[in-house]
C-alpha cells in the first residue's frame, strides 16, 4: 500500500493530472510530447521515481511510528483474541445506547464528545467495549482505539508512552484517512523525538496538527475507544522501585495527564471524533468527570447498574454455556433446572465476571459438570449488603480452596500479579516464574491445579507466554483482609526473600537447566536484584551466599553483548556495596555481614579488572559519604572524568 492515495499534480504540457492511488505507477497520459528536450515517457519516468522514493520514505517513517505502539492495545489484536466479549444478544441496551449517540450525537440538543462509561469491577465494561468497537468497525465507523490491561502479556499496553503513537498508527491504516496518514508520517519524520514528549504534545502534533491540515470527508470515521483507563500504570524510572504509595499516586497523575489530552482535544474545532472511555469509577478519574470535564455540558456519563438489564443477559448467557456443556457431555436438556439458573444470576448481583467465573469452573475437566455445579450451587448465599463481592468472594475462596495448597498458591499469585510488590512476575515468561518459585521440578504444575478458571496457563512447551488472570478482581480479592480471610497474604515480599536467596545459594534454580537456558535464566534472574529486601536474611546466614558468584554473574551481564542496559548491573554492584555498610555506625566496627560482603566483592572485582578506590576512598565511604556510591566500575565503561577517583591502595 502506498501512502500517497488521493495526492494530486500537474506536468505541464499535454499529460493529464496524474494521480497516485495505491500504485506509484498508476499514471495516465494522452500524447507523449517533448518537454525542455525530454519526452514525455522520460518525464513520467522521473515522476515514478520520484514517487517510489517517497513511497519508500513514508514506509521508512511508518516503520518507526511501528517501534512505539502498543499492537495488543487493539480491539482486533491477537493478543486479545480471548479478550472477553459480549455474547450475542447480550448487553444490547448499553451497546445501542453508545452506537446510537456515535452514528447520532450531532442531532442532540447539546451534543456532547466525551460518554464515560464505568462500574463496578466484574460489571463487563471491557466486554461492552470490545463488542461495540467491533460493530462500530463494521459500520465504518471506528477511528481508532486503546485498551489498556495492567495484566496483559505486553507490558505496552500498561504505559501512557505507548497510547498516541497507537492512535495515530491506526489513523494512518485508515483506508478514508489517507491525507492525514501522510501528514502524520511527515510529522515522525521532522520530528523524531516526538514519542519522548508529553502526551498533549504528542495528541498535538501527531493528531491534532495532521487532521486540522488534512481534508475532511464525508466517509470519515467517528469514534475512539479508551478502555480500562484505570490500568493504566507509570513506568518505573531508575532502579529502585515505587512505594505502593507512590505507585499509586504515579498512576493517577499519568491517567488524569491523559484525560486532561483527551479533553482538549474533543474542545479542538478541527477534531473530528467522539470519545468513549471506560473505566472503574476511581477516585481521580470521577473527580476528574466530576470537577473538570463538567458532566451535562462536555461529557456524558453511562454507569452499568440495572438500568441496563444485566439479570437478563447473564441469563442468556448461562443458557448457551449450560447448552454447550450438554452437548459435550450428553447430558438431559432439563440439566440445570430454571431455579439454579436464576439463583446463579441472584448471587452475580449484576456483576458478569461471576457467572462468567463459574462457568470456566463447571467448564473444566477436574470433575463431572454436575457436580462442579453443586460444588457452587452449595456455597452459602451470601449478603451483599455490607459487601457487594461476596457472592464472588466466596466463589474466588471455593476455586482456591480447591488446590492442593491454597496459601501457597495465594502466595504465588500475590507474588505474580500484586500491586503491592515493588518487583512483580508478572510481566516474565511463565517458565521463569515456575523455575524462580519451585523448590522443586514440577511443583508449579502442581501447585496451579485446578485453577484454569482464574488464571491463564500457557502450555508446557510455550517458554515465552506469561500467566495472566482472566479478570483483575481476583487481585483486588487477594489485597483485601476482610474478603480473602485465611488466604490474605500480609507480606508477599516474603516469598521473594526467600526464593533470591535460595537461588543465589544454590547458583540457579531447584530444576535443571542446560547451560544456554541456566545463562538466560540467571541474566533474569539478577535484574530482579532488589538488595534492601533481604538485609536481615543475610545477616542471620551470611556464609551461605557465594557473593564472588554474584559479582561475577553481574560482571558477565555488563560484559555480555546482547546486554540492553548495563549500567543498571554496575548499578546494582555499586548499591549493594554502599547499601549494606548503610546499617553500620560510623563509631563502631562494621557488622560481619558488612565486612563480609564488601571483602569478598572487592577481591573479585579486582580479579575482573574494575576500578577499585584507594584506601582514603574507602575511608570516606567507611565514616559515613554513602551519596558517592560511583566507586566501583568496570574498566570498560569508565569515562576519563572519573579518573580523578584513583588513588593509591
Amino acid at each position: 500500500m502506498s501512502f500517497f492515495h488521493g495526492a494530486h499534480t500537474k506536468i505541464k504540457g499535454d499529460m493529464k493530472n496524474t494521480n497516485i492511488g495505491g500504485d506509484v505507477n498508476n499514471i495516465h497520459t494522452e500524447h507523449h510530447h517533448y518537454h525542455n528536450g525530454r519526452s514525455q515517457n522520460a518525464v513520467e519516468s522521473e515522476y515514478v521515481g520520484w514517487a517510489e522514493r517517497c513511497s519508500r520514505t513514508n514506509s521508512m517513517f511508518l516503520t518507526e511510528l511501528r517501534e512505539h505502539i502498543a499492537a495488543g492495545a487493539m480491539h482486533d489484536s491477537a493478543e486479545r483474541c480471548d479478550a472477553p466479549k459480549c455474547h450475542p444478544e447480550t448487553r444490547v441496551a448499553v451497546q445501542g445506547e453508545l452506537v446510537g449517540w456515535i452514528e447520532r450525537g450531532d442531532e442532540e440538543e447539546d451534543p456532547k464528545k466525551i460518554v464515560w462509561v464505568s462500574g463496578p469491577a466484574g460489571g463487563g465494561k471491557t466486554a461492552i467495549m470490545g463488542s461495540t468497537a467491533e460493530t462500530c468497525q463494521k459500520k465504518g465507523l471506528l477511528a481508532c482505539c486503546f485498551f489498556f490491561s495492567s495484566f496483559a502479556k505486553s507490558t505496552n499496553r500498561r504505559f501512557k508512552r505507548c497510547l498516541v503513537p497507537t492512535l495515530a498508527y491506526q489513523l494512518v491504516q485508515h483506508k478514508a484517512l489517507r491525507d492525514v496518514g501522510e501528514r502524520i508520517l511527515s510529522c515522525v519524520e521532522h520530528n523524531p523525538a516526538i514519542f519522548e514528549k508529553q502526551v498533549d504534545v504528542q495528541f498535538d502534533q501527531l493528531l491534532l496538527q495532521p487532521l486540522r491540515e488534512g481534508r475532511r470527508g464525508s466517509d470519515w470515521p467517528k469514534v475512539i475507544f479508551i478502555d480500562g483507563l484505570d490500568e493504566c500504570q507509570a513506568e518505573q524510572n531508575g532502579d529502585i522501585p515505587r512505594s505502593p504509595q507512590e505507585a499509586a499516586r504515579a498512576n493517577e497523575a499519568d491517567q488524569k495527564e491523559i484525560l486532561h489530552a483527551l479533553l482538549k482535544a474533543t474542545n479542538d474545532p478541527s477534531f473530528p471524533f467522539r470519545i468513549i472511555i471506560a473505566s472503574r469509577p476511581e477516585p481521580a478519574i470521577q473527580s476528574f468527570f466530576t470537577n473538570v470535564a463538567h458532566p451535562g455540558h462536555t461529557t456524558r456519563q453511562i454507569f452499568l447498574d440495572g438500568k441496563y438489564n444485566p439479570d437478563a443477559d447473564m441469563l442468556l448467557f448461562l443458557e448457551a454455556k449450560f447448552a454447550e456443556i450438554r452437548r459435550e457431555y450428553q447430558l438431559p436438556a432439563s440439566w440445570p433446572s430454571s431455579d439454579v439458573k436464576r439463583t446463579l444470576v441472584g448471587n452475580a448481583s449484576g456483576q458478569f465476571i461471576y457467572v462468567a467465573t463459574a462457568m470456566r469452573f463447571i467448564e473444566e475437566s477436574s470433575a463431572p459438570p454436575r457436580e462442579l455445579l453443586d460444588q457452587v450451587m452449595a456455597l452459602r448465599r451470601q449478603d451483599v449488603s455490607a459487601n457487594p463481592f461476596a457472592p464472588l468472594d466466596a466463589l474466588y475462596t471455593h476455586i482456591l480452596n480447591s488446590s492442593p495448597q491454597p496459601l501457597l498458591v495465594a502466595r504465588w499469585l500475590c507474588f505474580i500479579f500484586d500491586t503491592r510488590m515493588l518487583y512483580s512476575l508478572r510481566s516474565n515468561p511463565a517458565r521463569f516464574n515456575q523455575l524462580f518459585l519451585e523448590s522443586s521440578p514440577g511443583e508449579a504444575s502442581y501447585v496451579f491445579r485446578g485453577l484454569n478458571s482464574l488464571v491463564s496457563i500457557p502450555p508446557t512447551d510455550d517458554h515465552t507466554s506469561p500467566y495472566s488472570l482472566f479478570h483483575k478482581s481476583l487481585t483486588d480479592f487477594l489485597q483485601d483482609h476482610s474478603r480473602c480471610g485465611s488466604l490474605y497474604v500480609a507480606n508477599p515480599y516474603a516469598l521473594y526473600d526467600t526464593k533470591y536467596l535460595q537461588i543465589w545459594k544454590n547458583k540457579g534454580p531447584a530444576t535443571p537447566l542446560s547451560t544456554l537456558e541456566k545463562g538466560v535464566f540467571i541474566h533474569k534472574f539478577l535484574e530482579m536484584f532488589v538488595c534492601t529486601r533481604f538485609s536481615l536474611l543475610m545477616e542471620q546466614n551470611i556464609e551461605m551466599y557465594d557473593v564472588a558468584w554474584w559479582v561475577r554473574s553481574q560482571d558477565e551481564s555488563i560484559r555480555h553483548s546482547n546486554c540492553k542496559d548495563t549500567s543498571r548491573h554496575v548499578s546494582w554492584v555499586q548499591y549493594l556495596f554502599s547499601y549494606i555498610h548503610s546499617w553500620c555506625n560510623w563509631y563502631q566496627r562494621c557488622r560481619p555481614v558488612c565486612r563480609y560482603i564488601r571483602t569478598e566483592m572487592l577481591k573479585e572485582l579486582r580479579k575482573l579488572g574494575w576500578e577499585i578506590p584507594g584506601r582514603l576512598h574507602l575511608l570516606r565511604h567507611r565514616f559515613g559519604h554513602l551519596g558517592d556510591t560511583g566507586i566501583l566500575l568496570p574498566r570498560a565503561i569508565r569515562s576519563e572524568d572519573d579518573s580523578s577517583l584513583e588513588e593509591e591502595p
